[in-house]
């Protein structure tokens, strides 16, 4: 499976843990993973450890996330993008919309 969610040991934050492609066909297994979350302040950490690829569909779904998140008072963290990643963060800007943890 390549995307995994689980609520962190604060039980309050989600933590979604993405595995090597991050593209339009994860769509609904990415929304699934944080659309039931709704509890005032609750931050979503994007565990990109273990992805190798991300295209421009998975920033619009991380845009849709953060969308989620500012209704909830939370907060988008994106964990550990590989440096290919990172880049593809880094043009699009969105080190200026969420936190970005390398």
């Amino acid at each position: 499976m390549s995307i995994v969610s689980r609520v962190a040991s604060n039980n309050k934050d989600i933590v979604i843990t993405i595995s090597e492609r991050f593209d339009f066909s994860q769509y609904k297994i990415f929304r699934e993973a944080y659309c039931d979350c709704n509890g005032s302040g609750t931050d979503f950490y994007v565990d990109l450890s273990k992805a190798n690829y991300m295209d421009s569909s998975a920033l619009g779904m991380l845009l849709l996330l953060k969308e989620h998140a500012d209704k909830l008072a939370g907060k988008v963290i994106i964990e550990r993008p590989n440096d290919a990643i990172n880049k593809v963060l880094e043009i699009a800007q969105f080190h200026h919309l969420m936190t970005i943890v390398r």
